[in-house]
């Protein structure tokens, strides 16, 4: 059965001094300090340590062929995102990374697809360089942040930005990224085991109340890692608006329980009864399997949580495995035959 993994990173072997060409710091470096062994570095600061198969197309498929993974749908890595940069060089970046990815997905296009990234700190830009991702490069659509700056999902001046995914049917999967409250988040790895999941749940619930979905009827949008903390906290979410419309249903009449179907998620609870919660909520046809390969926080062997499921029948399984991000990617299984 094709085995599609829709939530992938990737980044180039090398790219410029940042600092040197923007003339400012807060980028991030790439320093490769042992054989298939490199640090993403900024300002000097070690952010994370990465190993070759974060570069290397030939271990990247090495791992597949392993694990039985057909494709991979590759993203940058969102610490790349550089929302806080001018602009123009965050676009300059995106370009480059773009194009790399682009670039893998030529060379092994039966194993990879791709979605590219956008300076969401300019929506115009951004719009854009997705249009340039989607109509010259070839890629599925577009990989975003939660938020940009002090800017949610649901601000007025990113509506645009979504409006051009809608027209061009761009996949738009959303990742969290520059988690809230850093500092109440200084040990136990909090920001990756609860800042992102909390950091998700705010963009589900923006799109949702801020009328993104309602005026956008046919934006394909997906969110990582589950929808993060949005399914275990959704009966809570979704009392507070009949409770509370005055606070809640400010800019969108509609209930949130509205709008389970009209968004796609991952499969990456590492928990059973979690992934069965996101099959009742939002059907099959919106979970797709994503491993966040290839770091530790993922699915060591994409599916395999899938595969343990022995209650799933054969059409929920290929559903999960590879139909529904064909469809969120707006591919056929014969692109990868």
């Amino acid at each position: 059965m094709l085995t599609v993994d829709l939530h992938t990173h990737i980044l180039p072997k090398s790219w410029p001094d940042l600092a040197s060409r923007y003339g400012y710091g807060g980028w991030v470096a790439l320093e490769h300090h042992a054989p298939c062994k490199a640090r993403m570095v900024v300002d000097g600061t070690v952010f994370r340590e990465i190993g070759d198969n974060c570069w290397l197309p030939a271990r990247r498929l090495e791992e597949c062929d392993a694990h039985g993974v057909g494709v991979q749908v590759l993203s940058t890595v969102p610490a790349m995102f550089s929302y806080w940069a001018r602009a123009e060089d965050a676009l300059d970046l995106s370009r480059m990374l773009n194009d790399h990815i682009a670039g893998v997905v030529r060379e092994h296009p039966r194993r990879f697809t791709g979605l590219g990234t956008v300076p969401l700190q300019s929506p115009e830009l951004a719009a854009r360089e997705m249009e340039r991702c989607v109509k010259e490069l070839g890629l599925c659509g577009v990989q975003i942040g939660t938020h940009v700056g002090e800017w949610n999902l649901d601000h007025p001046e990113l509506f645009p930005f979504f409006e051009a995914a809608a027209r061009l049917d761009a996949a738009v999967f959303v990742h969290p990224w520059d988690m809230l409250a850093p500092e109440r988040m200084r040990k136990y790895w909090l920001p990756w085991l609860v800042g992102m999941p909390t950091e998700t749940a705010l963009a589900v619930c923006s799109v949702i109340f801020g009328g993104v979905l309602e005026r956008l009827p046919t934006l394909k949008i997906g969110f990582a890692h589950g929808g993060g903390s949005f399914p275990g906290t959704f009966g809570r979410i979704e009392h507070g608006f009949h409770a509370r419309p005055d606070l809640v249903a400010v800019d969108n009449p509609h209930p949130p329980s509205t709008y389970l179907r009209r968004f796609y998620v991952d499969s990456l609870t590492h928990d059973a009864e979690a992934l069965r919660l996101l099959l009742r909520m939002h059907g099959t046809e919106r979970v797709a399997l994503g491993s966040d390969y290839p770091f530790p926080l993922g699915e060591e062997r994409p599916g395999a949580l899938i595969a343990s499921m022995t209650d799933l029948d054969a059409p929920t399984r290929a559903r999960l495995l590879h139909g529904t991000a064909l469809e969120f990617l707006g591919l056929t299984p014969e692109r990868f035959s």
